[in-house]
């Protein structure tokens, strides 16, 4: 991994990206609220998958939030590809690979949802069934992966 980085630190865009000042605090903005959109969208779901909220169905309820993840995730991969390039040192982070693979985790459960309900909608107990342990699952790894993306920012906090 500290190849990957070298390589990606002395590219001509990685070098430039850091030229702007303002460029890789933007992107991180970016990116942050994007994945707040990701939490936020899963958190509707889930709440209706648990019987929490009873405004619409379960199904409903995706169909409603699953577009938002999508722009949601499509921003902040390019956003986080953006910060892969300006500030490559990520390679080397531990946090940063743990945050990828919950992520992909993540994805695979958040896309997983919508399929669940239509083979097993199982009426108004939606909650009892795999896709409320699944919709759990996904926030989870959502959650998981938002940490360990601040994951140097808690090991200085907690004096590790």
């Amino acid at each position: 991994m500290l190849e990957l980085s070298q390589w990606v630190n002395g590219l001509p865009i990685s070098i430039f990206m850091r030229r702007i000042t303002w460029l890789i605090p933007a992107l991180q903005i970016v990116h942050i609220l994007s994945i707040g959109m990701i939490l936020s969208c899963t958190v509707m779901i889930d709440l209706r998958l648990w019987a929490v909220s009873r405004e619409k169905t379960a199904i409903e309820r995706s169909r409603e939030f699953l577009p938002l993840i999508f722009v949601a995730l499509a921003v902040s991969l390019l956003t986080g590809i953006g910060l892969m390039l300006g500030a490559p040192r990520s390679f080397r982070d531990s946090a940063f690979v743990a945050k990828l693979w919950m992520m992909a985790a993540a994805t695979v459960a958040t896309l997983a949802l919508p399929l669940l309900l239509r083979v097993n909608p199982s009426g108004g107990k939606e909650g009892r069934g795999l896709a409320g342990i699944v919709g759990a699952a996904a926030l989870a790894l959502w959650l998981g992966a938002t940490l360990a993306g601040r994951g140097r920012w808690i090991a200085g906090w907690l004096g590790v």
